[in-house]
């Protein structure tokens, strides 16, 4: 199936915003919200477009992912709207989420839908459960109990064991912890495509 041109050089660089995601600059991104984020908050909430946001205080585990990533240049509420828009089909549609349309204040917030993005215009890996194969910056994605879907970035640093910490809000705000294999990982994406391969 054809992609788009690199879906239009990402927005044109997530409009101009000269994104460049270096993995140690999306990780320092995640790492600053650490004590800033103090709150986990689900509530749907009518947000400004593009680059909306919720307080910085609270959030879910999606906007530890968005806000890094915007920190950087990249506004994924803009490019997964933008993408929904042109491929609904390919978003996953829960019989519980009752949309008919894109809805910019709630579609980069759900873990799937950035799964589905990240899948279509970065690099879906294999899911390991080697720890080697787990890069700073790179964007994992579980299920957690019960049946919940998660997101995280994995941090620059590894635990006594060599497992690399996740940069997570998963209840209490954002934090760095060692839940790397704590639950079953689903996912494992690097965004953007051409970011370093060689880490």
């Amino acid at each position: 199936m054809p992609r788009l041109p690199v879906f239009a050089a990402l927005l044109l660089l997530s409009a101009t915003g000269a994104a460049h995601a270096e993995p140690q600059d999306l990780v320092a991104a995640a790492r600053e919200q650490i004590g800033v984020t103090l709150h986990y908050d689900p509530a749907y909430v009518k947000l400004a477009y593009p680059r909306g946001d919720v307080p910085i205080e609270r959030g879910v585990c999606t906007d530890v992912v968005v806000r890094a990533f915007r920190r950087v240049g990249y506004d994924l509420q803009e490019l997964v709207h933008r993408d929904m828009k042109k491929a609904w089909t390919a978003y996953p549609h829960p019989a519980n989420w009752k949309l008919k349309r894109p809805d910019t204040n709630i579609d980069h917030r759900r873990v799937p839908n950035l799964a589905t993005f990240f899948s279509r215009h970065g690099v879906a890996l294999g899911v390991s459960k080697d720890a080697k194969d787990y890069a700073a910056g790179d964007i994992v994605t579980w299920q957690v109990p019960p049946g919940l879907p998660h997101i995280g970035l994995v941090a620059d640093v590894r635990a006594a064991a060599g497992v690399p910490l996740i940069i997570h809000n998963i209840g209490n705000g954002t934090r760095m912890e060692d839940r790397l294999f704590a639950y079953t990982i689903t996912g494992h994406y690097r965004f953007p495509e051409n970011s370093r391969q060689d880490r």
